[in-house]
């Protein structure tokens, strides 16, 4: 195995989705054909990262994607992670072997085309082989649960309004806001571009003001709402679409090797959609809070926005069941044209140990 496929690959697997583009990994040549992944987690500084689950998730989707693009060279990427690795630095050995039963997988070819869709969709349904396609493709251990009919695409995009609001007066939220963004923008290799935020360019003018400081933030929400930002990036979009969808573990997920487990999932079944020629939005926000409150975690020192929070639960266990902490991923899609902003990756050199 040639330095150049090695390179090839890592190429590729940058390319998998995480939260905020954080890219929470870094690549060690060990060997001709030996990477260690060196993963890490946001959880000291990002309140969406509870517990770095969601990051691990990201590590899963990293590891999907080299095992994918392996493929295109006969390659099968055997993966452990080193158990003496603590789950908020974890260390993923990737062994890559030559395999003669191993085919070119269909996804390898939209792995960089693959990217978030913030904006509207087309509403008409999906086709029963496109969501059989779906379905197949995160695998036995998990089910999907559609909703598509006009009045459950209200009801989600309903949810995804409401916990906008936590999300937007939550003084916890607004560091990671914040840095994540990169104004003026219409691609960023480490930070969401805020022409891809789905707003309108008054609307991005208010927030790049608002957002230079918690006060001033504060204080526009307390004199105007949170109406037109929720509206045009939650309530529009959230109707706007083909269906939202739960990816749900037959098995409630507890550790680390689960939430690898359904990254790996994801990825599948985002790249399976992008390859259908379909965009796709997360919707993690619901899920996150839920489970802060499950699990009786503080999350915010303002009392109001948490129990605003916890008023929304019931609104999630109607939507998606009782199994609400089998849910892995939440979130919309529909047909359209990948929207031309959008994040892009670090250069493979930066991400070298």
């Amino acid at each position: 195995m040639s330095n150049k496929v090695l390179d090839w690959i890592m190429g590729q697997a940058r390319w998998a989705p995480s939260g905020d583009n954080t890219q929470p990994w870094r690549f060690e040549i060990l060997g001709p054909a030996h990477v260690a992944v060196h993963g890490f987690d946001t959880r000291e500084h990002c309140v969406y990262d509870l517990d770095g689950h969601p990051s691990q998730v990201s590590h899963g989707a990293l590891l999907e994607t080299m095992a994918i693009a392996a493929s295109a060279h006969g390659l099968r990427a055997d993966i452990t992670r080193r158990g003496a690795s603590p789950d908020d630095q974890p260390v993923y050995d990737v062994q890559f072997v030559a395999d003669p039963g191993i085919q070119r997988s269909p996804l390898v070819d939209v792995i960089e085309t693959r990217s978030v869709h913030r904006r509207k969709l087309e509403t008409r349904r999906l086709t029963t082989q496109e969501k059989q396609e779906l379905e197949a493709a995160v695998g036995a251990g998990y089910t999907i649960a559609w909703f598509e009919t006009f009045g459950s695409r209200l009801q989600a995009a309903r949810l995804m309004f409401d916990n906008a609001k936590v999300r937007l007066t939550m003084p916890e939220a607004y560091r990671t806001h914040y840095d994540i963004i990169e104004w003026d923008a219409s691609e960023s290799a480490d930070r969401v571009p805020d022409q891809a935020l789905g707003v309108n360019s008054g609307t991005l003018h208010m927030m790049k003001w608002a957002m230079v400081s918690w006060d001033r933030l504060s204080t526009m929400n307390t004199l105007m709402g949170t109406w037109g930002p929720r509206l045009e990036m939650d309530m529009v979009p959230g109707i706007a679409c083909a269906a939202h969808f739960v990816i749900k573990a037959h098995q409630e997920p507890v550790g680390i090797d689960d939430y690898v487990a359904a990254g790996r999932a994801v990825q599948r079944f985002w790249l399976t959609a992008t390859r259908l020629g379909l965009c796709m939005q997360p919707e993690m926000t619901p899920l996150i809070f839920a489970r802060y409150l499950r699990n009786k975690l503080a999350f915010t020192r303002v009392a109001k926005v948490e129990a605003a929070a916890r008023r929304l639960l019931p609104q999630l266990r109607e939507l998606i069941g009782d199994d609400v902490p089998n849910a892995v991923f939440i979130g919309r899609i529909g047909a359209g044209n990948p929207y031309p902003a959008r994040s892009r990756r670090k250069e493979l050199s930066s991400l070298l140990k």
